[in-house]
């Protein structure tokens, strides 16, 4: 099993994972949590996607310009991983404050209780 088809797998686990936690799970922290490992899925495949065993896309003076084309990676796909973990981390921030407002209102963390309340 090469590097790029292990990569496949374990996105698909954590992607499977993180769905099960946001469907499946009660308390609000832990959706949280499985947010997070849902979006560490996805960046793990557009990593795979964008990896087709090369070196680094960054263009060195003596490498003519279709030998760089053809081994370097994808940088697009990196690009975007890097968007989405910046985007992430603010979301993170925004939900774990609102689970901290639920928090100190209803003194549970747990969705169906919160919900009943209102």
């Amino acid at each position: 099993m090469d590097f790029q088809m292990a990569s496949f797998i374990t996105s698909g686990l954590l992607v499977v994972i993180g769905l099960y936690g946001v469907f499946f799970v009660d308390n609000v922290l832990k959706k949280i949590i499985a947010l997070e490992i849902l979006g560490s899925g996805v960046n793990l495949a557009l990593i795979a996607i964008g990896y087709n065993g090369g070196t680094i896309p960054i263009k060195l003076p003596n490498v003519p310009l279709n030998v760089f084309a053809k081994e370097s990676a994808y940088p697009l796909t990196h690009a975007l991983v890097l968007t989405n973990i910046v985007i992430e981390a603010s979301m993170l921030a925004v939900m774990l404050g609102v689970s901290i407002i639920l928090y100190k209102k209803y003194k549970t963390l747990k969705g169906s209780v919160i919900l009943k309340e209102d």
